[in-house]
């Protein structure tokens, strides 16, 4: 068999060894048709019509599939399973097309030698760029000045109907540019091309992101920002083609002859632009506040045992715990099902409440109910992990074969442009079917059979990971849009269900997502995903606390230290111990590492184990005993947040947007309005340089005041992280430093 997917899979990065490159021709540029074959294919051709004229032209053997496909491994099991996604051995062909005019229809199909393999037909037009296509508004708000640059505006056609729009924005000569979703390459994202659209890097997410908005905020000139109002794929070039240009690209719906898109443009401070975005696209939750005190996780937490072990243990070090994640509880089939539970089959798929189980006194989870009195007991609250996916390959049996088969008969799963079942094409749990949110039976299936967790065993909320599975324009939702409209929608409303499951159910509801889009303020709470323990990832994490913050997320967090390879040293750990305390969500976490010895688990006492270094446990009980005395402040200061459009964790911009100087130290940002932090994010640092905007602060640890603005260097022990208090907040915060006395060794 010849295999030829024009349009790819749909992932928005990766160039597959069976597509059309591009997958959408434009004049200027040349094309490329891939294949891949079996081996023993001696040769193939392509057999072209170019406008009317036919031609065959010789494919050449390229790399196989193997190598063109998904990244190198690293030392997780997630990065197994990304490398067997492009695990290919089929021999790769590609021939390349010189450049067409714009309007030029190509058909092609390709075919072998002998002929006795063949694809069918596909056909492109060769877009353009023109003028003329559809209508630009822009909406100018809060007395926003019109930055467009009206000769900039161009749409690009293939056929009828313009496929994309493209403008420019002008930018001043000292403006920076913040927002744009969660980011972890960069505060400042002038002079750097980007794009919206959600996706799943795991680790290293350099430009990627799983939390993307088509929204950005410009400071250090008059104050304004904007919002291209879709939630199709645009691409922003902030000031690299032209320096005084941002310009920006939007897809946009391909059957509409004369579409409009619109501009947001808001004028104000930083705080005042983040606010009428707000308004605009929906007001942010508050989450209740015990998502403020510490979290724990480890995938290696599979047993019940193993939870009561681990709880008692940071107890018994003195060490606070608000909340416990659990991941690896489920039988990882139905999802709904604790692992080793027995239950009657229900063919038609139907909810079981939580008198249908047997817990084994042997098993895995023995007494789940058990389990959640216990913690409720010592105040501390439970999160089941969740992803919106139903196993289908291989193929599942029991309940999870009867769930799948009903998602097939009653039409719940999200569909392709064929009409057949979408099956998840990442490297994540491939093949699975994904449920349709928009349709409004299948929320309430998807929610119900999950509805015994909440309502009678007294969970408290779900970490509702993995919503960025949705790939390809080609997907069709119940509510009548495709893939290019609600692929980034998704997990916005995958959590939403949640949220809706949990009201439903009585209870404050708190969902834990690493995926969103605009409006995901609405549906507390995020972290930034997957990272390895390095100190890139560190710094890294902190840019997308920020950045996240700017862009409307009010609670969010990472997992200390990182949470994939390696387990981080003792210095790094500490440090981001530190820093963790000190941002909207403190968790620590650590993936799967298959029981192997040592453990990989980032609790304190396992690093103070693993490195050795007795410094680990009494200054990691020094920040989560802070963390705790915090939690007013931080409940006060969210509620704050919203009410005023200053993020809970902000870049000094925020607050000193005509302060050129707050650029320079990108790794600072307010813990709301009374706390200033400079995390140490290098390696052996003695002492730490950090910047004091306009104002007088106080030293957290020492009480000495400082006028600013100006930079000090300051010793930085291992237990100490800089931490300055606005004047006037200090009778409010001395006490939670002055109470603190645990020692360290030297």
């Amino acid at each position: 068999m010849i295999r030829h997917r024009p349009i790819g899979l749909g992932h928005p990065y990766r160039l597959e060894p069976d597509q059309r490159v591009p997958a959408q021709p434009i004049a200027g540029d040349p094309i490329e048709l891939r294949a891949t074959t079996e081996r023993g294919v001696s040769g193939l051709v392509a057999e072209l019509v170019i406008d009317g004229r036919r031609r065959v032209m010789a494919l050449d053997r390229a790399a196989p599939a193997a190598e063109r496909g998904a990244g190198a491994a690293g030392a997780g099991h997630l990065d197994a399973a990304a490398v067997r996604e492009g695990a290919s051995t089929r021999q790769g062909w590609t021939v390349r097309l010189d450049p067409l005019p714009a309007g030029t229809t190509l058909s092609y199909r390709i075919a072998s030698n002998d002929g006795r393999l063949r694809t069918r037909s596909h056909r492109v037009v060769v877009a353009g760029w023109s003028r003329h296509g559809g209508r630009l508004r822009v909406d100018l708000i809060d007395q926003a000045t019109d930055r467009l640059d009206p000769d900039s505006v161009s749409w690009l056609h293939a056929g009828e109907c313009p496929i994309r729009v493209r403008f420019a924005l002008r930018l001043a000569g000292p403006e920076h540019v913040i927002g744009f979703g969660e980011r972890f390459d960069h505060l400042d994202q002038r002079g750097r091309r980007l794009d919206a659209t959600v996706f799943e890097q795991y680790k290293g997410q350099g430009a990627r992101t799983y939390l993307p908005m088509p929204f950005a905020i410009v400071t250090g000139g008059d104050g304004w920002g904007f919002h291209v109002r879709t939630s199709r794929r645009s691409w922003y070039d902030v000031g690299v083609t032209d320096p005084a240009r941002l310009w920006v690209e939007a897809d946009l719906d391909p059957d509409e002859p004369d579409p409009e898109v619109v501009l947001a443009t808001y004028g104000g401070t930083p705080a005042e632009v983040r606010s009428a975005f707000w308004r605009e696209t929906g007001e942010p939750r508050m989450a209740p506040d015990w998502v403020l005190r510490p979290w724990a996780s480890s995938n290696e937490w599979n047993t019940e045992a193993r939870v009561r072990a681990e709880v008692g243990r940071s107890l018994a070090e003195g060490i606070p715990i608000g909340t416990v994640v659990i991941e690896a509880w489920s039988d990882e089939t139905t999802f709904v099902a604790f692992r080793d539970a027995t239950y009657p089959l229900h063919g038609d798929g139907s909810p079981h409440r939580l008198a249908d189980f047997e817990f084994p006194p042997d098993g895995a989870w023995p007494d789940p109910k058990g389990l959640v009195d216990w913690l409720h007991g010592l105040g501390i609250r439970l999160v089941l992990w969740q992803i919106p996916l139903q196993r289908a390959r291989p193929a599942p049996s029991g309940q999870a074969r009867a769930d799948r088969d009903t998602m097939l008969v009653q039409g719940y799963a999200v569909r392709d442009r064929r009409g057949r079942p979408y099956r998840n094409r990442g490297w994540w749990f491939p093949g699975s079917l994904m449920p349709d949110f928009t349709n409004p039976d299948a929320r309430a299936w998807w929610l119900a059979k999950r509805r015994y967790l909440v309502e009678e065993l007294g969970i408290d909320g779900f970490k509702t990971d993995g919503g960025e599975h949705a790939w390809g324009p080609d997907l069709r939702y119940a509510d009548g849009t495709r893939g290019d409209v609600s692929n980034n929608r998704y997990p916005v409303g995958y959590a939403a269900a949640y949220h809706e499951l949990m009201t439903e159910c009585g209870r404050e509801p708190v969902t834990f997502s690493r995926a969103g889009f605009t409006g995901a303020a609405g549906v507390p709470c995020h972290w930034a995903g997957d990272e390895d323990s390095t100190w890139e990832a560190f710094r890294a994490s902190i840019t997308a606390g920020l950045t996240a913050g700017a862009s409307g997320i009010v609670f969010w967090g990472w997992d200390v230290a990182g949470f994939s390879g390696p387990t981080p040293s003792a210095e790094l750990y500490l440090r981001a111990t530190a820093m963790a305390a000190l941002c909207p969500i403190m968790q620590y976490h650590s993936e799967f590492n298959h029981h192997r010895r040592p453990s990989n688990d980032r609790t304190p006492w396992n690093i103070a184990e693993r490195t050795a270094d007795p410094r680990v446990l009494p200054v990691a009980r020094r920040y989560m005993r802070l963390r705790e005395r915090l939690v007013p402040y931080l409940a006060d200061q969210a509620r704050r947040s919203a009410a005023t459009g200053m993020p809970l964790m902000r870049a000094l911009c925020f607050d000193w947007p005509g302060d050129p100087a707050v650029w320079a130290y990108p790794g600072e940002y307010l813990l709301g309005d009374a706390l200033l932090v400079a995390p140490v994010t290098r390696p052996g640092a003695t002492e730490w340089e950090v910047y004091l905007p306009e104002g007088t602060w106080i030293d957290a640890w020492t009480g000495e005041r400082r006028p600013g603005p100006g930079t000090i260097t300051r010793a930085v022990p291992i237990d100490v992280i800089p931490v300055y208090i606005r004047v006037g907040a200090d009778a409010e915060l001395g006490h939670v430093w002055e109470e603190e006395n645990d020692e360290v060794p030297a």
